[in-house]
């Protein structure tokens, strides 16, 4: 089903996000998360441990780091479109994605477990926005004292991982 949500507006989020929003092409958004949850699932499939473990520089995060933040920003926009397609008054915190980086044990685990919970989570993602009502998607709320709307949410998550993705290529891989 083709939804004619058009894209957000730029008082639909503070300028800064406009660096996600902007890489979204043209297209439905829920079928563009979707088709992109597949693709970045097949490439995180053909990268290794040894992949994982990489480090671009000293004192930056692990490929498994940035897989894993991924995840943590998906919770934190998903959160903040539900609450915002609900009237939810109240102002969402920000994250320090530092300090949750530093916090979360990612290295521990496999690059293969990361991806996996990024896949259930933009799954869990992509039905949570296949559901909301024409007139959801531009309600708004504040998130770290801002004004959002869901459907800028919905257009920087699909940004946020694209610009991993050629941050993950060209700084980690060498491509």
């Amino acid at each position: 089903m083709e939804r004619s949500i058009g894209r957000p507006g730029p008082d639909e989020s503070i300028e800064y996000y406009t660096t996600y929003t902007s890489r979204v092409p043209d297209g439905d958004i829920v079928e563009l998360l979707e088709r992109q949850r597949g693709e970045f699932g097949d490439y995180l499939g053909g990268l290794t441990e040894a992949d994982g473990a990489r480090r671009y520089a000293p004192g930056k995060w692990s490929l498994k780091e940035v897989i894993g933040h991924l995840v943590d920003v998906e919770r934190v926009f998903s959160t903040r479109a539900l609450a915002f397609s609900r009237r939810d008054p109240a102002d969402i915190p920000g994250i320090e994605q530092d300090d949750y980086v530093a916090e979360a044990g990612f290295d521990d685990r496999s690059l293969a477990d990361l991806a996996g919970e990024l896949d259930a989570q933009r799954r869990a993602n992509v039905a949570m926005f296949r559901a909301l009502r024409p007139e959801q998607w531009t309600r708004a709320g504040s998130a770290s004292g801002s004004r959002m709307s869901v459907r800028a949410a919905a257009f920087c998550l699909y940004g946020h991982v694209d610009h991993h993705r050629e941050v993950i290529e060209s700084r980690y891989l060498g491509r």
